[in-house]
């Protein structure tokens, strides 16, 4: 064969890989969030704060279906902003088509869409979410305060957006959002915006018993902010809830059964922080035999997708055990212990005493937690 005929036969043999390759399917995959679910509630995953090209979005609202889908969410709500359309020239200016374009793709997908918008207005208020409304036109007129009432009527939860913006002036509390409190309109706040955590909301929401929030504000095709092929992942508000509905989630917001998911860290109440972590740490080996001050091992395995960096808050007067340990996402570790001398032989259980620095209670406050463990303490 000639080394043009090999060429040829070279290039045929590339170009008919090349040809086969580009008509397969492309296989969409879903990536499940791994939380544990609590003893009465459902921990579902949502992101109530996303836009598309129906206000200044950047894309269709099937997208936002399928990428909540792709990322293992349970539901999402699609909050076009009522006052700012800038596409207004290319698209339909009916506020609730990207709702109903959403919500279509979403059936098929087993994805609760939820239908909300985002009333824009300079602070005070600032911008606030209003979801599960039946008709975002009626948000849509001059006073600020008429657009709450309306959605008010509709049903709506309403919860404060970012609340450093508009402005950057850091977080203000203002006349006006008590007076929304008071009216028990606005029932929840955004801690986590994006990547932002805002520490002063936390303060606020716990005061003023408001619905801890986590949402992405994603305007940009999600792979653009957030580089969920290397572990990487939007901010969420995980939901307690008592079935996988839209209105087991409503009702479980207006109960403030909610925990935020951002980065690196858990933030909410220590009802479900508490719960949730000790249901995704398995002790695997117990009893643990000591012998001496010899070390020993104890496997722990954490089932969530999220690393718990733990720290000892005091020391064992039986047991020596790490000052500091890392639980990493769906890994077991070894645990190493000893005893202490003068010990007496016999079978205890002990709770080793814990704070983890990346579950939040409030600003500052790290979950405090004690690690159940069985001990047979044996004599040389």
């Amino acid at each position: 064969m000639t080394n043009m005929s090999l060429f040829a036969l070279l290039l045929a043999t590339t170009t008919a890989g090349m040809t086969a390759s580009a008509h397969e399917p492309v296989l969409r995959a879903r990536t499940p969030i791994q939380f544990p679910d609590l003893p009465e509630y459902l921990t579902l995953k949502c992101d109530f704060h996303t836009h598309t090209v129906f206000s200044d979005g950047l894309v269709w609202p099937t997208v936002r279906s399928e990428e909540a889908w792709r990322e293992g969410l349970d539901a999402i709500a699609i909050t076009d902003h009522i006052e700012h359309q800038p596409h207004k020239a290319d698209v339909t200016t009916n506020r609730n088509r990207s709702y109903e374009i959403a919500s279509g793709l979403g059936s098929e997908l087993d994805l609760i869409v939820i239908h909300g918008s985002e009333i824009t207005r300079q602070m005070p208020p600032g911008h606030l979410n209003a979801i599960f409304i039946t008709n975002s036109e009626a948000l849509s007129v001059p006073e600020w305060k008429d657009a709450v009432a309306a959605a008010h009527v509709q049903g709506a939860f309403i919860f404060w957006n970012h609340p450093n913006y508009p402005g950057g002036r850091g977080e203000i509390w203002y006349p006006e959002h008590t007076e929304l409190v008071e009216r028990g309109l606005l029932r929840g706040i955004e801690v986590v915006n994006g990547r932002t955590y805002y520490p002063q909301a936390h303060r606020w929401a716990i005061e003023k018993h408001l619905t801890l929030m986590s949402n992405s504000d994603i305007h940009n095709a999600l792979n653009l902010d957030y580089h969920v092929h290397d572990g990487d992942h939007r901010p969420v508000t995980l939901v307690f809830a008592r079935a996988r509905t839209a209105e087991a989630i409503h009702e479980a917001l207006l109960d403030r059964r909610t925990a935020v998911y951002s980065g690196d860290r858990l933030i909410g109440d220590q009802t479900f922080l508490a719960p949730l972590f000790a249901r995704s740490i398995h002790i695997v080996n117990p009893p643990v035999q000591i012998e001496g001050q010899e070390p020993h091992y104890v496997q722990v395995h954490n089932e969530s997708d999220l690393d718990y960096l733990l720290e000892r808050t005091e020391e064992l007067a039986t047991l020596q055990i790490p000052a500091k340990m890392t639980l990493p996402a769906h890994k077991t570790v070894l645990l190493e212990i000893k005893g202490r001398t003068g010990q007496s032989a016999g079978e205890q259980i002990l709770s080793l005493p814990y704070r983890v620095t990346n579950l939040l209670v409030g600003p500052d406050e790290p979950l405090q937690t004690r690690l159940p463990l069985k001990v047979q303490f044996r004599s040389r």
